[in-house]
């Protein structure tokens, strides 16, 4: 974990998250604390990762999200050398999927 970027903000953000019940409070949540642009920037990085994984190629993936090969990159590196944020989730929601 960056220790940078453990404050007290991001701590009391991320409990604000957890609190969030289902997707439309999160539109609402969001929506208040991010421009358009930034939350376009999150959801398009997670795309691209969700892509990564799945062994999409740079240029696949760049057609589809119109993401610049150099957030690809970035993306693919926190997948391989992050803090496994990305595999986390995307464990926890096959898992869900599984289970459906």
């Amino acid at each position: 974990m960056n220790k940078k970027l453990k404050t007290e903000a991001v701590d009391g953000l991320f409990k604000a998250v957890l609190h969030l019940q289902n997707i439309d409070e999160c539109y609402a949540f969001f929506e208040d604390v991010c421009t358009v642009n930034e939350l376009l920037s999150f959801a398009q990085r997670y795309e691209v990762a969700r892509m990564l994984r799945s062994g999409n190629t740079y240029l696949e993936i760049a057609e589809k999200t119109g993401a610049s090969t150099a957030t690809i990159s970035r993306v693919n590196r926190s997948l391989n050398y992050g803090n496994d944020g990305y595999d986390m989730i995307f464990e926890r929601l096959e898992k869900e999927n599984n289970e459906k």
